[in-house]
């Protein structure tokens, strides 16, 4: 049986790809099952540094498909409380987790599947992905995904793509704060890989997860806390063996490869 999630390394870089073409690599609870697998593998991999999510086919996700739609129209209250919580606690897995996630779309991504890219720290695009949060033009609702969309794009502009559900390029999703960069399909590949080996020969593991951590803690919240808890921060990091490896590195101007 072929496998709906492909998992491999290199150069300190995890790749997860979505592997369900045929069903334009449609939600459903053995493809989120097997994507907290996957992240959870990379997550304690101490060879892995950067992960990178992308996709099979023409699609990058297409949200839940057409079986998993008509199943959860029949579950109980109970069985959609348990599916949903499972959904949740992907994004949040991806969201919270201390390596950087770069998102490779090089296909539609809508509904579940907009939420997927969205909750990656990084997103490249291609220029003919489109993307958008349709749940309510099939009377959904968009609950889940709303969570970490609000915390990624103005809330005006939030409000709008939620509210109306439609779908929007890659270009307008750039404008909007949604994605990092748009790129040609016949050099995404390239500019993905760059982008994560940069990050793992440039930069502290350590102070990427924290700086994670610090952005995740003071995205909301009253200010005066945010600042008591990034001071508190500060200090900690001081005391650590990157934090002393790196001023040595610069104070000497010897080039440090991470």
């Amino acid at each position: 049986m072929e496998q709906i999630i492909l998992y491999s390394v290199d150069q300190r870089i995890a790749s997860i790809t979505l592997n369900r073409p045929e069903k334009r690599n449609a939600l459903n609870p053995a493809l989120i099952a097997g994507l907290k697998e996957a992240f959870r593998k990379a997550a304690d991999d101490p060879g892995v540094k950067v992960i990178i999510l992308k996709a099979s086919g023409v699609s990058f996700s297409a949200g839940a498909d057409l079986a998993y739609l008509e199943e959860i129209s029949r579950n109980s209250r109970d069985e959609n409380l348990v599916d949903s919580q499972n959904l949740a606690e992907l994004f949040s897995l991806i969201y919270n987790l201390e390596k950087v996630v770069i998102a490779q779309v090089e296909g539609h991504a809508i509904a579940g599947g907009c939420g997927l890219a969205a909750v990656c720290d990084i997103i490249f695009a291609v220029p003919d992905a489109m993307f958008g949060y349709t749940e309510t033009r099939i009377g959904f609702v968009p609950a889940i995904v709303a969570c970490f969309l609000v915390k990624k794009i103005p809330p005006g502009i939030a409000r709008e793509l939620l509210l109306t559900g439609r779908t929007f390029s890659a270009e307008e999703a750039a404008n909007y704060g949604l994605i990092n960069f748009v790129t040609k399909k016949s050099e995404i590949n390239q500019k993905v890989n760059e982008f994560a080996i940069n990050l793992c020969n440039n930069n502290s593991e350590h102070s990427l997860a924290v700086t994670k951590q610090l952005i995740s803690r003071t995205s909301d919240g009253p200010l005066h806390d945010n600042l008591e808890y990034a001071v508190e921060l500060n200090a900690e990091v001081r005391e650590s063996d990157d934090f002393k490896k790196g001023i040595r590195s610069f104070l000497s101007k010897n080039k440090l490869t991470w």
